[in-house]
């Protein structure tokens, strides 16, 4: 079977008009069994790419760039660069894609859109992969993700901007050289003028800013009603670092809600890369086990 990605798009609505929305597919068209993947706050469908190369044999895997990223349209108005959004966006994806079976694999923001999806009346996910987010967001890591999003950058050289993905990316734990080539490769694009940018529309943090002039002292996020609606079997990984999901929350997600299984992924902060065939194989087990033999 090719590893060759599909690229598609979709055209979503928002508040403010129409936008397209990018997204890889990976695996037979006609499988009726499908996983959705969705790449945290400034990252990209590529992301995904070994874990679909790993998983398509028994799904069709279809790896989104969130509107404002990668391939997909930006938005008029950037107030809208939010999860609710999102969630509307993977509707109309949904819809386009005509799935049997949904599984869906979020890591951070990704998660945060899943978990959205998961918790409506009636919703199409049948088993779903929190990728180290969950109910609680620490006031901490939200001020942390605030101080670089955004920020106008560009760079003479691939290897200058390398450093800089390698250097935001550090809580993501232990890589080869090679890997980090690839997760710097994902999110950068080289401009006509030859300096090397990132990928993403950088107003996708006018949320972040108009939340810091509404609460300048900051507080976490909590969504505790959203997750406790959710109904389906839930896996819940975490990086031991991780100052996104703390040790608590994680704890707590296995006592309310859909009572997720927890993994814990150790000397990694936020969030694990599931680049490392040990993390796959932690996502393919659970989510082979919802699918028919």
């Amino acid at each position: 079977m090719s590893h060759t990605p599909r690229q598609n798009f979709v055209q979503c609505l928002s508040p403010t008009g129409l936008h397209k929305m990018a997204y890889l597919e990976w695996g037979d068209p006609a499988n009726g069994n499908v996983l959705v993947c969705a790449h945290g706050l400034t990252r990209a469908a590529r992301d995904f790419q070994l874990v679909a190369e790993a998983l398509c044999d028994r799904y069709r895997v279809v790896s989104v760039d969130v509107v404002g990223r990668g391939a997909s349209d930006w938005l008029k108005n950037p107030a809208n660069y939010l999860v609710p959004n999102y969630v509307a966006d993977m509707v109309t994806l949904i819809a386009r894609l005509n799935p049997d079976h949904l599984h869906w694999f979020g890591t951070s923001m990704g998660g945060l859109i899943g978990m959205g999806l998961a918790s409506l009346p009636d919703s199409p996910i049948e088993r779903l992969i929190l990728n180290d987010v969950g109910p609680i967001l620490t006031k901490e890591s939200i001020q942390r993700i605030a101080s670089y999003v955004g920020q106008p950058v560009s760079f003479a050289s691939f290897d200058e901007a390398e450093k800089y993905v390698r250097m935001l990316s550090v809580t993501f734990g232990p890589h080869s050289e090679a890997q980090w080539k690839f997760f710097a490769e994902v999110v950068l694009r080289q401009r006509e003028d030859g300096h090397w940018i990132l990928h993403y529309d950088p107003k996708i943090a006018v949320p972040f800013q108009q939340q810091f002039e509404r609460d300048p002292a900051g507080a976490d996020i909590n969504v505790w009603p959203v997750y406790e609606a959710i109904r389906c079997p839930t896996l819940a990984v975490r990086g031991e670092l991780s100052d996104l999901l703390t040790r608590q929350t994680h704890e707590d997600m296995a006592q309310r809600g859909p009572k997720a299984e927890l993994v814990t992924i150790a000397g990694v902060g936020h969030a694990p890369t599931f680049l490392h065939e040990d993390q796959i194989a932690i996502a393919r087990k659970f989510l082979l086990a919802g699918l028919a033999s």
